[in-house]
C-alpha cells in the first residue's frame, strides 16, 4: 500500500520527485510483491497538479529515468509496465498527476460520492504532461476523452464509472473493503501467472513509450508560454496551492480566468 500524504492538498511537485522513484523502483525490485494499491490520507485530496511555486528548472534539471524517459512519464510509465498489479483507490480530488497517476495503474476505483477526477490544464493554458492524452482514449473513445481534456471539468465516480474512466465507483462506505478484497484476492494467485498476464494485455492496450514522452515535451513549451504564465500567475494569485476552496473547486476558477475577454 502506498499512500500520499502531502497535506494540505497532496500537491506533486519536483521534491515528490525522488519519493516516488524509491516507491516504483521498489515496486520492480521486490519479487514476493504481487500487487500494490495507490491511496491517500489527505482529506478531500487523492493527489493533486503539479507544484507551481518551485522554478521550472527544478524539473527540467532532473535526469531521465531508466527507461530514458523524464522522470515523471518514466515512472508512470513504470507503474503500468511493472510485474506488479497496480490499483489506484480514488477518495476526494485526483487532478493533473494524480489522475494520471491513476490512469497509469492497472486499475481504478472511485469513491462515488467522494471521488472527483479531472485534467484541469486547459483551464490554466496549458498542456497535461503526464500521458492522458495517449491513455484516455484507449479507455473511453476519442469524444469522451476530448470532453475531458478540452474542458477540464471535474468527473465524479459514477459518470467515470460510466466513460470508463474508472473500472467501478462504489458507495464510498464500501470502497476500502472492497479493493482490500480484490487485492489480497490477486496477490493469492501466482506472481509469474500474474507478470505474464500483465504483459500481453500491454501489448493491446498501453501506449508506446514515445507517445506519453512526447506529451511531457509539450507540457513544458506549453506552460513556458506567456499565455500560460499569466493564467498561472492568476490562479496563484486567487489562491492556488494556498486556499482549501480554490484547489477543491479548481475547474470553477480556471472557468473565470479570462472571462473580461469574451
Amino acid at each position: 500500500r502506498v499512500t500520499f500524504h502531502n497535506p494540505p492538498f497532496n500537491i506533486y511537485g519536483p521534491n515528490t520527485t525522488p519519493q516516488l522513484n524509491k516507491v516504483v523502483t521498489a515496486i520492480e525490485a521486490d519479487p514476493h510483491l504481487k500487487v500494490v494499491v495507490f491511496d491517500r490520507d489527505v482529506p478531500h485530496f487523492f493527489l493533486t497538479h503539479y507544484d507551481f511555486v518551485p522554478p521550472l528548472t527544478d524539473t527540467t534539471r532532473l535526469p531521465p529515468g531508466p527507461t530514458g524517459l523524464p522522470q515523471l512519464p518514466d515512472m508512470l510509465v513504470r507503474i503500468s509496465k511493472a510485474p506488479v498489479v497496480s490499483i489506484a483507490s480514488i477518495r476526494g480530488r485526483a487532478s493533473g498527476v494524480g489522475s494520471e497517476l491513476a490512469l497509469a495503474s492497472d486499475m481504478r476505483f472511485a469513491s462515488r460520492e467522494r471521488a472527483l477526477l479531472s485534467q484541469f490544464e486547459i483551464g490554466a493554458g496549458f498542456v497535461p504532461g503526464g500521458g492522458p492524452m495517449a491513455r484516455l482514449p484507449r479507455l473511453m473513445g476519442r469524444g469522451r476523452a476530448l470532453e475531458v481534456l478540452l474542458t477540464g471539468n471535474d468527473i465524479d465516480g459514477e459518470l467515470a464509472e460510466r466513460y470508463g474512466y474508472v473500472n467501478r465507483a462504489l458507495p464510498d462506505a464500501e470502497l476500502d473493503a472492497f479493493v482490500d478484497a480484490m487485492a489480497r484476492r490477486i496477490a493469492g494467485f501466482d506472481k509469474q501467472a500474474i507478470a505474464d498476464i500483465k504483459v500481453l494485455v500491454n501489448l493491446n492496450s498501453l501506449p508506446p513509450n514515445d507517445q506519453v514522452g512526447a506529451e511531457w515535451a509539450a507540457f513544458l513549451r506549453s506552460v513556458k508560454r506567456p499565455a500560460a504564465q499569466q493564467r498561472i500567475s492568476q490562479l496563484l494569485q486567487m489562491g492556488l496551492q494556498t486556499n482549501p476552496d480554490v484547489e477543491k473547486r479548481l475547474p470553477d476558477y480556471t472557468g473565470k480566468l479570462g472571462e473580461s475577454s469574451r
